[in-house]
């Protein structure tokens, strides 16, 4: 008896060492691993059976399932279904942010200033924002990674232009 329950314990140890976390990501997908490092931006791990280190944005993961039992929370789904939903897309400015998101596709907003009437420059600032939030939307995109940000004085000071660009991610679904 007393052999059946050390192999018993010794067999209970083993599992909980060995045991994976899992990381469910937004997309879908859940990858069994061991978590090193939650930081303000990024999720670091390895797969299961690996030593190299992965990272993650924080941005394209749910939650984290210890192997403890343990469940934390990291980030909700943003969820864009047309350019009405603009609002919710997120300007992300670190490169780290976008580890783990799938590329979609270029967008850029501009404000023409030029003879449109007296605009300030924060006002076409936040025009050339909003006409670049709303095609990242139109793509069913939450976030845009900002690549440019230009802003330039018209002719005769009557009128601001302003240029952004950058680049639509999605989660990945893979």
């Amino acid at each position: 008896m007393k052999k059946t329950l050390t192999t018993l314990f010794f067999a209970f140890a083993v599992m909980v060492a060995f045991a994976s976390d899992k990381i469910f990501l937004h997309g879908g997908k859940t990858i069994d691993g061991k978590v090193i490092k939650v930081d303000d931006f990024k999720v670091i791990f390895t797969y299961d059976g690996e030593d190299a280190e992965q990272t993650l944005t924080k941005k394209a993961i749910e939650k984290i399932q210890y192997s403890s039992g343990r469940v934390e929370d990291i980030s909700e789904k943003i969820v864009v279904n047309s350019k009405d939903d603009w609002e919710k897309v997120e300007i992300l400015l670190d490169k780290s942010e976008i580890v783990g998101l799938k590329k979609v596709g270029e967008v850029k907003g501009k404000t023409s200033g030029y003879f449109s009437g007296y605009v300030s420059g924060a006002g076409a600032d936040k025009r050339a924002n909003k006409k670049m939030l709303e095609a990242a939307a139109e793509m069913g995109c939450p976030f845009v990674y900002m690549t440019s940000d230009n802003a330039n004085s018209g002719a005769f000071s009557y009128g601001k232009q302003a240029l952004k660009k950058g680049i639509a991610y999605t989660y990945d679904d893979k």
